[in-house]
């Protein structure tokens, strides 16, 4: 009896290790990003506006990610990612939960990740990193301007397969296809990108292409202007046809970082959903150079700016075609109080200059148009001003 009751108790013991170790080869993470402050933002409507902000300086998001280990140097993962408005606690990007990332695949430190679902694009893979509003400083107001080339990851792909290299001694690469998910419309609503990002010490560079394809009109599935099919109800600017491409590079010295990027794009029938840039039906281009900079004054005071110059084109509607510019000036304080918590300052300066087209026929002076501030300015220049908190978990 002794002797079985020493066997039971080792076997006890052998199972509770087991199920310990199995328990140690999966895991759960949430996760997640606050942002809240008080925001002031001039020429608004020919008036000035006090606001209590959300998401001026990083994303406010809650998610859920997840691993398990199925042996051989594979893992099964996930993420579950919710974009939400602080202030009222609604979703963003028309109220589907998970707006911002939603997907499951496998991951291999050998060969790299493929994954199915919700998710961003290359160009925010690979070029959003060495901008202001990307991990180079992650301030929202320093987007480009309506957000041309996403650069401030205000959108993700639906239906997407997406492949993410390992790392090959500081290279990687990698592409996304967004499928349409609609029949007899295989290339309308359809979405696909790629990129490469090399690391050696201080210096990072990478560079990327997407294009997303759209027919707006009418004689195919929708009112002229408004994207009915696939992934983009949620993207600022659509049209039959966007490309965006560019380059950049950030180098670290000491206790800073300084970085440049250059992105192009161009939309072709482009859509009417921007306030205050009515350029439905017609072509427009938009090229962006940004010029940014880190530095850490103490270990928990840091300086962050940047200089945005875009200049565009608009053609169409007979002849005539506009210039619109645009000079983009962000420069933030952010103070830490713990390794999750910091306080921040920030201002924004934006100067417009040149033409636009209104409803797709008259010319109009271009007006600003700072990332997060809505409506856009009622003149060529805006100011804004926040002080706020950011909580990480």
């Amino acid at each position: 009896m002794k002797v079985n009751l020493n066997k039971a108790l080792l076997a006890a013991a052998a199972l509770g290790a087991f199920s310990a170790a199995a328990h140690a080869q999966s895991s759960v993470t949430l996760y997640g990003s606050l942002d809240a402050g008080i925001a002031y933002v001039n020429n608004v409507a020919g008036h000035s506006d006090w606001l209590q902000s959300s998401s001026l300086i990083s994303n406010t998001y809650f998610g859920l990610k997840g691993a398990e280990d199925l042996g051989g140097g594979l893992k099964a993962i996930f993420k579950l990612e919710s974009g939400f408005d602080l202030n009222n606690g609604a979703f963003h990007n028309g109220g589907s939960m998970f707006n911002r990332q939603s997907y499951v695949g496998i991951q291999s430190a050998q060969y790299g990740t493929f994954t199915l679902g919700k998710q961003y694009d290359s160009v925010v893979d690979y070029l959003s990193p060495l901008s202001l509003a990307g991990q180079a400083g992650v301030v929202n107001l320093a987007a480009h301007p309506l957000n041309n080339d996403n650069i401030g990851a205000q959108y993700s792909i639906n239906n997407a397969v997406k492949y993410e290299s390992a790392n090959y001694g500081g290279f990687h690469f990698g592409g996304l296809y967004g499928f349409s998910n609609a029949a007899g419309q295989f290339a309308n609503g359809r979405a696909w990108s790629f990129g490469a990002g090399y690391a050696a010490g201080p210096l990072t560079v990478a560079a990327a292409y997407d294009q997303t394809n759209t027919n707006l009109n009418a004689a195919n599935g929708g009112a002229a202007g408004t994207a009915t099919v696939g992934n983009f109800a949620s993207q600022q600017f659509a049209g039959d046809v966007k490309r965006t491409f560019g380059v950049g590079a950030n180098y670290a010295f000491g206790p800073g970082t300084v970085g440049v990027l250059w992105t192009h794009t161009r939309v072709q029938n482009s859509n009417a959903s921007l306030t205050g840039f009515h350029v439905a039906g017609l072509n427009a281009r938009f090229d962006n150079i940004e010029v940014n900079g880190t530095y850490s004054l103490t270990p928990a005071l840091a300086l962050i700016g940047d200089y945005t110059y875009t200049y565009g084109k608009t053609t169409g509607a007979g002849t005539t075609s506009s210039d619109p510019k645009w000079h983009s000036a962000v420069l933030a304080a952010d103070y830490s109080l713990s390794k999750r918590s910091d306080v921040y300052l920030a201002a924004a300066y934006q100067h417009a200059s040149g033409d636009v087209y209104n409803n797709g026929t008259t010319v109009v002076t271009n007006t600003a148009s700072i990332a997060g501030m809505l409506p856009n300015s009622s003149t060529q220049s805006q100011v804004a001003v926040t002080v706020g908190m950011r909580h990480r978990f």
